[in-house]
């Protein structure tokens, strides 16, 4: 072989050797972890798939501020979140396996344990409902308080959510129990509106935006107004935390770090909103939660903004006025032993502040 075949085949053989490197050198993986948050690799996010009981609903808005924000993924976290007609909802998916957090009520926890179940709220984001029991304009003259209720049409997000669970209490606080009312889930937003108008409902409990709507379309009138931690106290003879953040107890108690990290991006939510106005806040927010007017989506929110926690924790005293509603009002409860240190935990909004 001469010269220049050898340094031809020389150059064939390095060319081919650089091949083989390349190939075998190419093993960056992509993609994120399971949604139970087990596996996956190193450096790659955590999947956590979050179920929320109407994402538009002021109410819920830390839910999908927090991934606005960019803090799940600030803490290694890639959430999806999932939208549904209510808090219950939530909780049944959660319970399931088929999400791994829900947000919802926090009264949902106690109902649960009340079954043998175990759930529990791990970031308060409301101190207070933010809804408020609307009658319609039609029937404003003869409802002009809750005893008037008795008999009436009365809609709810769904049958059994946390709606209706505020508004039998209402109607116990004033004397009526809840076979005296006719309960109808209509869901909220448009739907409500519609229930309203077309005589369906008498009157009904809602959130904003749907109550700012019905107020200055002259649809309907609030009967009751829950929106601010003062005005709920008033009404319910008690603080009532409501939207939180839930998860079973075994995974909390199974995957504290995860837990944690979630903790934190809500907490670091919770905080941004406390330092900036209605009109800030509502910027970041996708445009078709405005439905159409975004004014009054701002005034809706400036309205209602003391509701949201400042820092996710349970306020002391709200475990127990919640539980003192529902052995109240909900038979299921009634006669049950409920442990209320089950049911939430500052464990993790506490390291996160």
């Amino acid at each position: 072989m001469n010269a220049r075949n050898q340094r031809l085949c020389l150059l064939v053989g390095i060319i081919f050797i650089l091949i083989l490197s390349s190939c075998g050198s190419d093993t960056t993986t992509t993609g994120s972890k399971s949604s139970t948050g087990g596996g996956g690799t190193t450096g790659a996010k955590t999947h956590l798939s979050i179920m929320v009981g109407g994402l538009s609903k002021q109410i819920y808005l830390p839910n999908m501020l927090t991934k606005q924000l960019g803090f799940f993924d600030q803490e290694g976290l890639d959430v999806t979140l999932i939208d549904e007609a209510s808090g219950q909802s939530s909780e049944n998916s959660v319970l399931a396996g088929q999400v791994d957090a829900g947000s919802g009520s926090y009264n949902h926890t106690i109902e649960l344990q009340a079954a043998g179940k175990q759930m529990q709220c791990v970031v308060q984001l409301d101190i207070a409902p933010g809804e408020a029991e609307m009658v319609s304009a039609k029937e404003a003259g003869s409802i002009t308080s809750i005893k008037d209720l008795k008999g009436k049409n009365l809609g709810v997000t769904e049958l059994g959510s946390g709606t209706q669970t505020l508004t039998i209490a209402l109607l116990h606080n004033a004397g009526i129990s809840q076979d005296q009312a006719h309960f109808l889930p209509v869901g909220a937003g448009d739907t409500f509106i519609a229930a309203m108008q077309q005589g369906r409902i008498d009157a009904g409990m809602t959130t904003e935006p749907t109550i700012s709507r019905l107020l200055s379309s002259g649809v309907g009138k609030v009967l009751a107004d829950l929106r601010t931690p003062q005005t709920t106290q008033a009404a319910l003879n008690g603080s009532y935390p409501f939207i939180c953040v839930f998860m079973k107890n075994d995974y909390v108690n199974s995957h504290k770090d995860i837990t944690q990290k979630l903790v934190n991006a809500y907490v670091k939510t919770l905080k941004w909103m406390h330092t900036h106005t209605a009109d800030e806040i509502a910027a970041k927010m996708p445009a078709d939660y405005y439905a159409g007017n975004k004014a009054l989506y701002v005034t809706a929110l400036k309205s209602q903004l003391p509701i949201f926690s400042p820092d996710g924790n349970m306020p002391s005293d709200g475990p127990q006025s919640v539980y003192n509603i529902e052995k109240e009002t909900n038979q299921a409860v009634q006669g049950k032993q409920i442990d209320l240190s089950t049911t939430f935990t500052n464990e993790f909004t506490s390291k996160a502040n």
